[in-house]
């Protein structure tokens, strides 16, 4: 049981760091062999490990292992390591003597481009998210499934698909200059935030899945602040922005993992040692002339971390809302900007605005309409709050709709 535990946790760590090195002298072309022979790695850890223990460097012994089974691949298929002779640049005489750079500065550097390979825009968002969560965080398919509240057979297919993607558009794992980095680098921040989101505002009842997912997306945005020709103000921003989102994770779920408004959170829950970093990762954002939407969606997250309510704290966030709408327009920017306008300058204001907004047919559009018209007409609120829950495809939403909708009916 112990050696089952410890293999799922060096999986998360250790795999993503295999591939991407294999990947890096095969090429995104043979993704799929270097993704084989790790799991092959893993497999042989798992039998052996059971049945003689486990040995003293797990990490070495998998990194040896890795290495082993590279070298018998490419022995005993000339084909693939004639291709791969092109791609080293020089001829193998003897593959006994090829192993896989597994050293600690090449697998850095190889992590590294596989965050800029894995984070096409070319590839769809779903496909996209599954993929990073599968080959930059390591997590199993089941997993993956559980967090998509889909099946294996649906996943693997997903993952097929987007790999398919990646081999067929060449592309190599090189990253030769700062304007490449800066090509690429906001298809890799959506990413990471994409796969922060799917934890923080995941469907799933796994508090614990969800809460991973959060930490390995703060775990690769914090990849690219240590790494110099990535440590750039938006990156901080987006760091910044989920470090406050996540200081408020144990204070979002309650013990049934169903979702707490924000108003009705234990802030004595919320993580003040985040909260402190959070801060340290905003003033380092502030280290440039670019004020990106990271920028402006941190500084919201930095208003509501501060435990006390003021109509100042709101204008501060409303204020943040316009200058991101400016930035970059989202229908439900638009909706979280009326609400702040709700907090700040009343809901009669907001309701004028919301309707102007027109979203039917978008839950979180008659979810605010329910939220504004609570004291004017409770009716229309449950209304409102019912036409939501139609709408809604999450269980804790329509679950959060129907505790309100309840309150009405008494009030009624």
């Amino acid at each position: 049981m112990l050696e089952h535990i410890l293999i799922q946790s060096l999986f998360k760590t250790e795999y993503r760091k295999i591939v991407s090195v294999l990947c890096r002298g095969f090429g995104l072309k043979y993704i799929e062999i270097a993704e084989d022979l790790t799991n092959d790695t893993f497999l042989l850890a798992t039998e052996t490990w059971t049945q003689k223990g486990v040995p003293e460097n797990p990490t070495a012994w998998l990194y040896t292992v890795a290495k082993n089974k590279t070298k018998d691949y490419l022995k005993h298929n000339k084909v693939f390591s004639e291709k791969i002779e092109n791609q080293l640049g020089y001829h193998l005489n003897n593959f006994e003597e090829f192993e896989p750079d597994l050293s600690p500065k090449n697998i850095q550097d190889s992590q590294l481009l596989m965050i800029f390979a894995v984070c096409s825009p070319t590839i769809p968002e779903e496909a996209q998210i599954g993929l990073a969560l599968r080959i930059l965080c390591g997590f199993g398919i089941e997993e993956i499934a559980e967090a998509f509240l889909s099946n294996k057979e649906a996943i693997n297919k997903r993952l097929f698909r987007a790999k398919e993607i990646l081999k067929n558009e060449c592309l190599d794992l090189k990253i030769n200059s700062p304007l490449e980095i800066e090509k690429r680098l906001n298809a890799v921040l959506t990413t990471i935030y994409l796969v922060f989101n799917e934890g923080y505002y995941s469907s799933t009842s796994n508090k614990g899945l969800r809460k991973e997912f959060c930490l390995e997306a703060m775990r690769l945005c914090y990849f690219l602040i240590d790494n110099p020709s990535t440590n750039l103000p938006k990156v901080n921003a987006l760091m910044a922005l989920m470090c406050f989102q996540a200081s408020r994770l144990n204070a979002r779920l309650d013990v049934f993992g169903k979702n707490i408004l924000y108003e009705d959170q234990n802030r004595d829950l919320w993580d003040e040692e985040l909260i402190a970093k959070a801060n340290y990762f905003l003033i380092e954002s502030a280290k440039g002339q670019e004020l990106s939407k990271y920028h402006l969606e941190a500084s919201i997250a930095y208003w509501h971390s501060k435990k006390t309510e003021s109509k100042d704290k709101w204008e501060k966030i409303l204020q943040n809302y316009n200058q991101l709408l400016q930035i970059e327009y989202s229908p439900v920017t638009a909706l979280n900007r009326t609400y702040a306008l709700s907090r700040a300058n009343g809901k009669d204001i907001a309701l004028l605005e919301a309707k102007k907004i027109n979203l039917k047919g978008n839950h979180l559009y008659h979810s605010l309409l329910g939220h504004l018209l609570e004291e004017r007409n409770p009716k229309m609120a449950i209304e409102e709050y019912q036409r939501a829950i139609e709408l809604s495809k999450n269980q804790h939403d329509k679950y959060l709709l129907s505790k309100k909708i309840a309150k009405l009916t008494i009030i009624l």
